[in-house]
């Protein structure tokens, strides 16, 4: 699997698997951590700024203070403010324990997620959504 000089941000509440989330994903780029969806929404916006965005945002759904889903949300309204559509926008894999219909219908259709994937989280799980994505060869 050839390794590409990523930029990605994980957005998790729980220390341990934004710790987990980090080893798996640190081989491939650079990892920024968030623990909300505040966080999140604060760390994309300043990528931006810095003229360097991310490739990836692997995030929790269920978070305090503001969840993965609206956090998905604001940055999907940040991106068409900023006139990026399409390929262009940041892959996001949602990541959660919640394996029901509801909330993958929610993550995609009115979230824009890129991906889903169920707790617990293997390296080949992420690594194959990754390749999926265009992100790793």
């Amino acid at each position: 699997m050839d390794k590409k000089n990523l930029k990605i941000l994980i957005v998790e509440d729980d220390f341990i698997s934004r710790r987990i989330l980090q080893g798996i994903l640190s081989p491939y780029g650079k990892c920024d951590m968030a623990k909300d969806g505040e966080e999140a929404i604060h760390a994309f916006y300043l990528g931006w700024e810095e003229k360097e965005p991310y490739d990836l945002i692997c995030m929790d759904i269920m978070m305090p203070e503001m969840d993965g889903q609206e956090a998905l949300q604001r940055i999907r309204n940040m991106e068409k403010e900023m006139g990026i559509f399409g390929s262009q926008e940041v892959k996001v894999i949602m990541v959660t324990a919640l394996d029901d219909l509801k909330n993958v219908i929610k993550a995609f259709h009115d979230g824009g997620a890129t991906s889903y994937i169920v707790k617990p989280i293997s390296k080949k799980n992420l690594t194959g959504e990754m390749v999926k994505l265009g992100l790793l060869e």
